[in-house]
């Protein structure tokens, strides 16, 4: 006996020693390994994230501001807080060194709150005292070249991953973006022959100049240069087929592309110097239909895209009434891919005889073109109030009520910008157009080298300043205010598609804060349940308002002048008692909608504090007489034996 007992005892303090000794070493060679069990994989990198963190050739530091004892009395932003942390710390731990974490709480009037506010840092104002609460990031690289985050809004938290490793690939690739910017539309600044005055340039154009190294290109260009980041086409009209293919070959390459594209242009200015209805007449559309065909999406420039459901008042004429008009369209977040960093975050886009696009084989999503697969997501849509019409009833249009004569709404919703990515094929299969000659050595792309990233409109006039901001003119300087987010739009799609493809592959996910799903359901339920209850007694309660209300006036407007018979008498005390008994019903059936929820939210209380740690208990109880018995079992018919 006292010897099955030291045998026990030895093997406990073996196993225990054991168990230590494979915990130190988990420690160290299991080091940064995580199971991700989250229902939409919340604490894994995209792969894209992995790759930009394997670039980084010199350090970076990244500045973490968080006032984490002002955040002890905002619950959501101290959550959100430890999340981003989290994530910040799971990249330090995943860029072998090239990141550098500084996690700060700015004090009031420290140096680190000024420190935050010199490398972009803004702080919120907190409490009643005036104080900064600050939620951001800062980043600077070995060439003194910084960027921050102004402040982490938690309503952009499936953007986290993306607005983050955004900061550092711009800090780990200083340079500025390179545009090729080709426009058959007078969108920067010079002279203007229509009015004999030089133009201002289109505050779209203007923007990308200051952010970007922007170049522009020639419409008669034959070459784009490698250097390139993104090549920008807006109403690309009567483009050569020499032009076309240098477009092509760029595509190839893996180059990155914002195509703006439309049935009717309204800024185009063909035809200036006419007269009225000739110039009405001339074409005013841009297609690119080889290329974009080539790239697995379809336009028809013949079509126009009137809905009802998007549809803007504007006035034709000075003087005249603001009328409907099913062409202008001020989209909103309803018409936004919503898990796009291009279109999130928006509040209106403004357009104007837009046309739509189409996957080649007619089926959103990944389709093959011609043996190459690309991708097709929708980023702008109409309506489901909405119906393509011909060109021709725009082109000399006077009255815009008109365009409602014959209307028929579709139901379906129609794609005005999309984003295009994959491996295509060229379309120019049989080999570079009549007067191309290539470099010596140089051979013409078949197929993507590295696949394609496009983001296309069907509309150029939504760059037009007067369909998003207003001027005016301050101590002889301009200035405008952005009225709809066209330019932001804009901007998204500039700044996504300057960065390299790995940044561009990480797009949003699922929020880190996740809804009580279950009891949502229940409220609805119950909400359903309890409803047609509650206005039901809402309505006797009016009606005996009423009445009551009517009885007590018979006796005219002053009190001292009101006589009411017996019967009256006992009829007002009636109703005043069914009035109670009715506002009594009212609150039982109020409450009632919350008692699935406390039944609920009681049963979740009981299971985690008594139902689970009572099961854990008894399993503990049991598995050691269960192990006695196993031990047990083959000695006693032996000892039976010996005996």
């Amino acid at each position: 006996m006292n010897k099955r007992s030291t045998l026990g005892g030895g093997t406990m303090l073996a196993l225990a020693l054991l168990f230590i000794g494979l915990t130190v070493l988990c420690n160290y060679v299991l080091r940064g390994w995580r199971l991700d069990l989250t229902q939409n994989r919340l604490y894994t990198t995209a792969p894209g994230t992995d790759r930009v963190l394997g670039s980084i050739k010199e350090p970076v530091n990244l500045y973490f501001f968080f006032s984490e004892k002002a955040a002890g009395q905002l619950p959501q932003l101290k959550t959100y807080g430890v999340r981003v942390r989290e994530f910040l710390e799971e990249l330090v731990g995943r860029s072998n060194g090239k990141l550098r974490l500084h996690v700060i709480d700015p004090q009031p009037f420290s140096e680190e709150e000024d420190r935050a506010s010199e490398l972009g840092v803004r702080g919120a104002p907190f409490g009643a005292t005036g104080g900064q609460f600050y939620f951001g990031l800062a980043g600077t690289n070995s060439t003194d070249g910084h960027a921050a985050i102004e402040f982490f809004d938690p309503n952009k938290e499936q953007f986290l991953e993306y607005d983050v490793v955004k900061l550092v690939y711009e800090l780990a690739n200083p340079r500025k973006p390179v545009v090729a910017w080709m426009s058959s539309l007078p969108m920067g600044a010079g002279f203007d022959p229509q009015t004999g005055q030089m133009r201002e340039p289109w505050v779209i154009y203007s923007d990308a100049q200051q952010l970007f190294d922007l170049r522009p290109l020639d419409q008669t260009a034959t070459r784009i240069d490698p250097d390139v980041n993104v090549l920008v086409l807006v109403h690309p009209k009567d483009l050569s087929p020499a032009t076309q293919f240098a477009i092509d070959q760029f595509a190839l390459r893996g180059g990155h592309l914002l195509a703006f594209v439309d049935p009717l242009a309204e800024a185009d200015s063909s035809g200036a110097g006419r007269n009225p209805m000739a110039a009405m007449a001339v074409d005013k559309s841009s297609h690119l239909t080889e290329l974009l065909t080539a790239w697995g999406v379809q336009f028809n420039p013949g079509e126009v895209i009137a809905d009802r459901g998007h549809a803007l008042s504007v006035t034709m004429r000075q003087g005249q009434e603001p009328v409907e008009h099913l062409g202008v369209l001020g989209l909103g977040k309803d018409s936004f891919a919503a898990d796009d960093v291009i279109t999130a975050g928006l509040s209106s886009v403004n357009l104007a005889t837009a046309g739509y696009l189409e996957p080649v084989k007619g089926a959103q999503g990944c389709q093959a073109v011609k043996g190459a697969k690309s991708c097709f997501e929708p980023l702008l849509q109409s309506s489901t109030d909405a119906e393509p019409l011909p060109v021709d009833r725009f082109r000399m249009l006077f009255d815009p009520a008109t365009l409602r004569d014959g209307f028929k709404p579709t139901g379906r919703r129609y794609v005005i910008a999309a984003r295009v990515s994959g491996n295509v094929h060229t379309a120019f299969p049989g080999g570079p157009p009549a007067g191309v000659t290539l470099p010596p050595g140089q051979l013409d792309l078949k197929e993507s080298v590295k696949p394609l990233n496009l983001v296309v409109f069907a509309d150029t006039d939504l760059l037009s300043d007067y369909l998003w901001v207003r001027e005016q003119s301050f101590f002889g300087q301009r200035m405008t205010q952005a009225w709809a987010s066209n330019g932001d739009m804009v901007q998204n799609a500039l700044d996504n598609l300057a960065g390299s493809a790995e940044l561009i592959s990480v797009r949003g996910r699922a929020s880190y804060t996740r809804p009580f799903e279950r009891v949502e359901k229940l409220r609805r339920a119950a909400d359903d349940r309890f409803r047609a209850k509650e206005q039901e007694l809402e309505q006797q309660l009016r009606d005996t308002e009423s009445k009551l209300a009517a009885l007590q006036s018979k006796g005219g407007n002053a009190p001292s002048t009101l006589i009411l018979t017996p019967e009256q008498e006992q009829e007002i005390e009636h109703f005043q008692t069914q009035k109670l008994r009715i506002r009594k019903e009212l609150r039982a059936v109020r409450a009632g909608l919350d008692a699935d929820i406390k039944r609920l939210g009681s049963v979740v209380k009981i299971t985690n504090i008594a139902v689970v740690p009572v099961a854990f208990a008894v399993i503990a109880l049991l598995i050691p007489g269960w192990q006695r018995r196993r031990r047990r079992a083959p000695a006693d018919p032996a000892a039976g034996t010996r005996a």
